[in-house]
């Protein structure tokens, strides 16, 4: 049981980091006008993924200034979700599936 919980939760976060990914390549694209927001589709995508990351993104938006117009909010917020991901949940999981035999 604490092994499904646990590859539940690191799945949930390598989507949320999957698309934090795509939110920035989509901006990057959006800026330099190879994707054209006026597409239904696209725009619909790009609203999809604003409203996934924006929750993970805002706070770290309000700590970390942009510098000469580049925010690298996103890469922090990857750098912390990874290392969740990879090094604490399992730390914190040991223990449970250590008490529950897997």
């Amino acid at each position: 049981m604490g092994h499904a919980i646990l590859f539940i939760l690191q799945q949930i976060l390598s989507l949320l980091i999957l698309a934090i990914v795509l939110s920035v390549i989509l901006s990057w694209l959006v800026a330099f006008d190879v994707i054209n927001l006026r597409h239904p589709f696209v725009r619909q995508f790009v609203a999809f993924l604003e409203a996934v990351t924006r929750p993970v993104l805002a706070p770290f938006q309000r700590i970390i200034p942009t510098l000469g117009g580049f925010d690298i909010s996103p890469i922090i917020a990857l750098i912390i979700l990874v290392a969740i991901r990879d090094y604490l949940l399992p730390w914190i999981f040991g223990p449970i599936i250590g008490l529950l035999g897997g």
